[in-house]
């Protein structure tokens, strides 16, 4: 539970629209960006935090809401969220280009070591040997 509650916070932050790459972070932090425009790895708080300022930097007010989080294990955390904004250039909604989005964030001693945003619901769940049950977003 103590992961959740660290994870909100963080995801609070988001809904203000604010990234900034905080303490919460390992300084050997990982960040993996499985599909969407410019997938790859990211590795130290440095580049990643360069790395997710430049992707949000492309939308005019974004955010992030934490629709649920749930504890995979007692390190990592599935967080299915959503997006908001409009593109600077296109002024395309954000919120209209996909429903649902998928974080796993693997914590260890108060940190997070490792990030994995997904573009896909699907293969998120694919990757992680997961299926949707109930009402999930």
């Amino acid at each position: 539970m103590s992961a959740n509650l660290d994870l909100r916070s963080i995801y609070a932050d988001w809904e203000r629209g604010d990234f900034s790459w905080a303490e919460w972070a390992h300084p050997e932090a990982e960040f993996v960006w499985v599909g969407g425009s410019i997938p790859g790895t990211f590795r130290g708080r440095g580049e990643v935090s360069k790395t997710f300022a430049d992707r949000m930097s492309a939308w005019e007010d974004p955010r992030i809401e934490a629709n649920e989080c749930r504890e995979l294990d007692d390190e990592r955390v599935l967080v299915f969220f959503s997006l908001a904004g409009r593109g600077r250039t296109s002024g395309l909604d954000l919120g209209k280009l996909h429903r649902h989005y998928v974080a796993v964030f693997r914590m260890s001693d108060g940190s997070v070591t490792r990030l994995v945003i997904y573009w896909d619901r699907d293969r998120a769940l694919a990757d992680l040997g997961l299926t949707l049950e109930g009402d999930t977003p």
